[in-house]
């Protein structure tokens, strides 16, 4: 049994800068309501319920118009609480799905009329295990890359930068947009010259991978205005500024202590820090999700 996470913050710090039109928050998740879609028995965490409405109204607090769903390890392989909140606010919302073998081309199907628009593949491991339970590797993904790629879907990979390099070859052979998650989960202290992040730069600049900066709050050292995350988020706006996307990762699982627990306005505010330009921030929070994930 795991023991709860906390709550995010019920007030935040108001945004710093005028967010534009059509904004979005790229990564995000939901769960529950519990009574429908409940979480999968063998968990890594265990978050409160945080439904659509929790995320709509996490969005109206930032003055953001849209946002994306990540299907979280804690559901396992339902994707329901993301396609139930995809279908009540099909305007705001796209998703990000955990398939199965047993996945067809009917629940493809299904999934893309919903508004999902990738999948998420788990390749973060810590001493050669993996972090989080529930997570569908690359030879569930190879399977079904032709079927995706026909989709116009893309493959979201959760990696840690440093293990990139040996997986990258085989990432490319699938065919698929790739995007890979918070930064590469980069911890500060390796700096921006390990060769991982490195390799993440380089195929920004190929145009062979996007990346989120989000995760500001995971890959810290510990500060809590997150600058030694700033070296790293500006080397891959740098790599391919039309490659980028930005996250809040909200509801903030895995979080235990309270005073840790990330400020969503602080974090968007830190786009103000990385891309002083408005037209650049634009790129990032409008444009570039809109092409990714297929807002009309």
């Amino acid at each position: 049994m795991t023991r709860p996470c906390l709550p995010p913050l019920a007030a935040h710090t108001a945004p710093a800068f005028a967010v534009p039109p059509l904004a979005c928050d790229s990564h995000a998740h939901v769960f529950g309501p519990y009574a429908r879609h409940p979480l999968a028995q063998d968990r890594s965490y265990t978050p409160d319920e945080f439904p659509a409405d929790a995320f709509i109204a996490h969005l109206d607090r930032l003055g953001l118009a849209r946002g994306v769903l990540v299907t979280g390890s804690a559901s396992g392989l339902d994707n329901g609480a993301v396609l139930e909140a995809l279908q009540k606010y099909p305007a705001r919302l796209r998703g990000v799905a955990v398939p199965s073998p047993a996945t067809s081309d009917a629940d493809l199907d299904r999934w893309h009329e919903a508004g999902i628009r990738g999948v998420r593949v788990n390749l973060f491991q810590r001493d050669g295990h993996a972090v989080y339970r529930n997570g569908v590797g690359l030879d569930v993904l190879e399977a079904l890359a032709p079927r995706l790629a026909r989709r116009g879907w893309h493959a979201q990979v959760w990696i840690h930068a440093p293990d990139l390099p040996a997986q990258a070859e085989r990432l490319l052979r699938l065919g698929l947009p790739l995007v890979v998650d918070h930064m590469g989960r980069m911890a500060t202290a390796r700096g921006v010259d390990d060769p991982g992040f490195a390799h993440l730069c380089r195929m920004l600049e190929r145009g062979e991978a996007w990346t989120k900066i989000s995760g500001a709050d995971r890959n810290t050292a510990g500060r809590q205005d997150y600058a030694d995350v700033d070296a790293f988020a500006r080397a891959l706006l740098q790599a391919n500024p039309a490659r980028v996307v930005w996250g809040s990762d909200w509801p903030h699982i895995n979080y235990y202590d309270s005073a840790q627990m990330p400020d969503d306005g602080a974090l968007l505010n830190l786009l103000a820090r990385w891309l002083p330009n408005a037209q650049e921030r634009e790129r990032v929070l409008v444009h570039n999700p809109a092409v990714l994930y297929g807002f009309d």
